[in-house]
């Protein structure tokens, strides 16, 4: 596929489809969110964990990767790079000595609120050809058909 198109050329059947509006708007996204956090030296794991991590307090690496949809293997790599810059802190669990306890540090507190600041910036740039109601609209729809779909696939 190539990284540009012109919609103009795409067959009418094809422009058509939900599926495909979809898949091509959250391509577009995932690129937009992934460039600018990557602008401020952050990666979309690293934004999850530390919004999960300020919103629970304290948790265990797979609570954490459980609370996020990381994979456990990857939140190891994260944790890593947020506790290599200050970020959290990792400490051994006072009940279980082999399991970790991660911690948002004041500085990832900061950190963090600079990335929310950026997150919005990137969320109106998607949205920009939304008014305030559709936005809240179209979130409300999206919602809903994750909400559907993640019931049908629970085991």
């Amino acid at each position: 596929m190539t990284d540009t198109m012109d919609e103009q050329d795409t067959p009418e059947p094809l422009r058509a489809l939900p599926s495909r509006m979809l898949s091509l708007v959250a391509m577009h996204a995932d690129r937009l969110v992934s460039e600018g956090l990557a602008g401020a030296d952050a990666r979309k794991w690293h934004y999850a964990a530390l919004v999960a991590l300020r919103e629970s307090g304290p948790v265990s690496q797979a609570q954490l990767s459980r609370r996020t949809g990381v994979y456990r293997s990857d939140m190891v790599s994260v944790i890593n790079e947020l506790a290599g810059r200050g970020f959290v802190e990792r400490t051994p669990d006072p009940d279980d000595r082999r399991r970790n306890v991660i911690t948002i540090t004041s500085q990832g507190r900061r950190h963090l609120e600079r990335l929310d600041k950026l997150i919005a910036e990137l969320q109106d740039g998607l949205l920009a050809p939304l008014t305030q109601p559709e936005r809240e609209t179209l979130t409300g729809f999206l919602a809903r058909l994750l909400a559907h779909h993640s019931r049908r696939e629970a085991p």
